[in-house]
């Protein structure tokens, strides 16, 4: 008889590009989620929790192939019963199915869709550092208006967010630039719509903010080194063709009037260039109406990223504090948020042009964000511990739980083996819990509870000396009725 084969057990490790989220990792996104849908919904935006399954038709921009079906997103292809079947696939941004949504139900929906989504979102892309192929987002769209009122009012309410959940002003920037004004310049240029010298310019344009005014000049005319040494084809215009381009990247003026003049010049006399920097002055006077000055919201020409998306404003939430890289250098936190008016993603289902600005908010990028600037702690404060020192006693220590838990006061009661206390206060530790209840069968025949400040006597045991550690105890007696008194000082002091 032939021996059976044994079943490998399958690997414990998590997909490539894919993480695992703990306790308060998860608290602190829950924490901000909620934070961001109060200023959502504060500014009149209604939650949409759309399907996360999509068909790749409706998603549209990752159309699968014969080669890799799934290119871009995770699809699959469901069957019939004749062999045939529509392809699905995980949502890659909260965008596209709003507009699959709009689409479907606009003769039920208020004109205009005021509404914000957060959730998950999913890409088959390449991981890296930071990089993984799920992530959230946080979303706020208004559909069924041109007016640039809400595109000013998205930038405002991003500002909003940014100080409400814990960036100060100052620490951040909201820029606002717009893809019409680009469009005018392509057009001062001579590159008309189906150009094959436009999309290599509008590439270039999208290294600016990583190779600056030099590097795009040179991509843009006969090419340039990189830092490998490596020569880099240029776009092959002449200087004089190249300087509308290096014009509007480099027009940003002392204050937005100044700013504005510098992208009408840019623009010539490109009917679309000059629509653009009206709605630029537009938002700008709007802003500035509603007391946003230019620390908080600037016009700045230099936010090329999206251009390609966007069908007129757009702009990009950038932290300007500094932070320490993986080597150790000095560098910006970067953007966190970026949106724009896309008024022809809802067509591709109508037919019709229909009006529509967002933004999106990066949550992870966001919460690391805070850990950097120390407005999230990165050790989280785990439950008040009641431990066991007699198992025919678990009632007793679950009323005091429940006292505990009635009082607003996190906690549980030690459920391992509770014969090594030594192990109760490991576990506790590992908890990082910054109490710990303790009742023996002689504190309570007395009516006293032993209660341990474990974070002070940690604090202790790493910096006192043995006099200090006498005159400054972590371990109190009181009275089994003061219980919940005592913890709560202790809590506050630890605060």
């Amino acid at each position: 008889m032939a021996k059976v084969k044994k079943q490998p057990r399958p690997k414990a490790i998590t997909p490539k590009g894919f993480r695992d989220y703990f306790g308060e990792e998860v608290s602190q996104r829950s924490e901000m989620l909620r934070a961001i849908a109060g200023v959502y919904h504060h500014y009149g935006f209604e939650a949409l929790e759309s399907s996360a399954v999509e068909t790749v038709e409706a998603l549209g921009k990752f159309l699968p192939d014969v080669d890799r079906p799934n290119e871009g997103v995770f699809a699959w292809q469901e069957y019939d019963e004749s062999g045939n079947g529509d392809w699905m696939a995980l949502r890659y941004d909260l965008t596209a199915p709003l507009a699959r949504v709009y689409a479907q139900h606009r003769n039920d929906l208020p004109n205009p869709y005021r509404r914000y989504a957060m959730g998950p979102v999913w890409r088959n892309e390449k991981p890296g550092p930071g990089r993984y192929r799920q992530f959230y987002q946080c979303d706020a769209d208004t559909v069924g208006t041109a007016s640039m009122a809400a595109d000013a009012e998205i930038c405002a309410m991003l500002s909003d967010t940014l100080e409400t959940v814990g960036i100060p002003r100052g620490d951040y920037l909201v820029r606002v630039n717009n893809r019409k004004v680009l469009n005018g310049v392509l057009e001062a240029m001579g590159l008309e719509a189906g150009d094959v010298k436009r999309d290599d310019v509008l590439r270039t344009i999208d290294k600016f903010d990583k190779v600056g005014e030099a590097g795009v000049r040179e991509l843009l005319t006969k090419g340039r080194l990189d830092a490998s040494g490596a020569f880099i084809d240029g776009v092959g215009l002449s200087d004089n063709q190249a300087a509308p381009v290096l014009a509007f990247l480099t027009s940003k003026g002392v204050d937005a009037a100044k700013t504005l003049a510098n992208l009408r010049e840019a623009v010539g006399s490109s009917t679309i260039g000059a629509e653009g920097v009206g709605e630029l002055e537009q938002i700008g006077d709007l802003l500035a109406a509603g007391g946003y000055g230019a620390d908080r919201i600037d016009i700045d020409p230099s936010v090329v990223r999206g251009l390609g998306y966007y069908t007129g404003p757009v702009y990009e939430a950038e932290l300007t504090f500094e932070i320490l890289d993986e080597k150790g250098r000095k560098r910006q936190f970067g953007s966190v948020s970026g949106g724009g008016r896309y008024d022809d993603l809802v067509k591709r289902f109508t037919g019709q042009e229909v009006p529509a600005t967002g933004v999106s908010i990066g949550v992870d990028r966001l919460l690391a964000a805070l850990r950097e600037k120390g407005r999230i702690t990165a050790t989280p404060t785990g439950p008040v511990v009641v431990t066991v020192m007699d198992r025919d006693r678990m009632a007793d220590y679950q009323l005091m739980v429940a006292e505990l838990r009635n009082a607003g006061i996190r906690a549980e009661v030690y459920l391992g083996n509770p014969k090594n206390f030594g192990n109760q206060l490991k576990y506790a530790d590992k908890r990082n819990s910054p109490v710990a209840v303790i009742e023996g069968g002689e504190e309570k025949d007395r009516g006293v509870v032993q209660i341990k400040d474990l974070i002070l006597g940690a604090k202790i045991a790493e910096n006192a000396t043995h006099e200090e550690w006498k005159e400054r105890p972590s371990q109190f007696e009181v009275a089994r009725g003061d219980l919940v008194a005592k913890v709560r000082q202790i809590l506050a002091g630890q605060g």
